[in-house]
């Protein structure tokens, strides 16, 4: 109990404005004391305003190369209005020309900010791209994690030009992919074999929940004509994953049912 309340004292009288999900994360367990600090005495998280100023600079360096692109994970959710801050930028650019080093030289090639590291991974045969952020804390820069993708990688669909959804001037996943996606993230987090991968799978579960609301709200369909698109094996795909999100959260069944999954 006293470890409990040492590490919310310490929590709370931080200006982290992830203060708050951090305790309780760390009070459900999901935590431990030691991972509540070191997360805690981070930098300063991007702010939404910058997660969206950066996702317009790579969407406009790529749109000068003729390559289309559009937005996912948790930027995309919140352009759709979930609530959560995101905490990065994910892009998928819809094309064959480059590959997804190449994608990240342009970037860098063009804007200073943008810079690569290696991985952690010694094995990895990949840099990991980075944009600059104005300022300090903690004695340490801050900055934003960039990813980019390729469909086919990890999944993702092709995305036809004329269904990409366009929200404050960025081109957007679709609303019921975008969904689909994030559901695919909660499954592969939660079969994971490292606890902080593990951890992601309760932020995915709130994001779920509120697209999955957005959806129903809005009268999403997966059968809907304009989703034509989107492959077969994609939803099969999902179908199953519903079936395993409905037994942890049997709360969502009629929702999913409404969105045309078999429950």
């Amino acid at each position: 109990m006293r470890k409990i309340e040492e590490t919310s004292r310490r929590v709370l009288s931080s200006r982290n404005p992830s203060a708050l999900p951090l305790l309780s994360a760390f009070v459900s367990g999901y935590l431990t004391p030691s991972r509540v600090i070191n997360i805690q005495a981070m930098p300063r998280r991007p702010t939404t305003e910058e997660i969206l100023n950066i996702s317009e600079r790579v969407v406009d360096i790529f749109q000068s190369y003729g390559l289309r692109s559009c937005l996912f994970g948790s930027a995309a959710c919140n352009l759709f209005g979930v609530s959560r801050t995101p905490n990065d930028v994910d892009v998928v650019v819809l094309t064959e020309r480059y590959d997804q080093e190449e994608l990240k030289e342009l970037l860098v090639n063009n804007d200073d900010d943008f810079y690569l590291v290696n991985s952690r991974n010694p094995n990895a045969d990949y840099r990991v791209l980075w944009y600059r952020l104005p300022g300090r804390a903690g004695g340490r820069r801050r900055k934003c994690k960039v990813d980019l993708l390729l469909p086919g990688v990890l999944n993702i669909p092709f995305v036809p030009r004329r269904r990409v959804k366009v929200i404050s001037g960025l081109p957007v996943m679709p609303l019921v992919p975008l969904l689909l996606l994030k559901l695919q993230g909660w499954s592969d987090h939660r079969e994971s074999h490292r606890e902080d991968m593990q951890e992601k799978q309760y932020v995915d579960v709130d994001d779920i929940s509120e697209l999955l609301d957005i959806a129903v709200e809005r009268g999403q369909s997966i059968w809907q004509n304009n989703l034509s698109w989107v492959p077969r094996d994609f939803l099969d795909d999902a179908q199953d994953r519903v079936v395993d999100y409905i037994e942890e959260y049997p709360d969502s069944a009629d929702s999913w049912e409404e969105l045309g999954f078999y429950v």
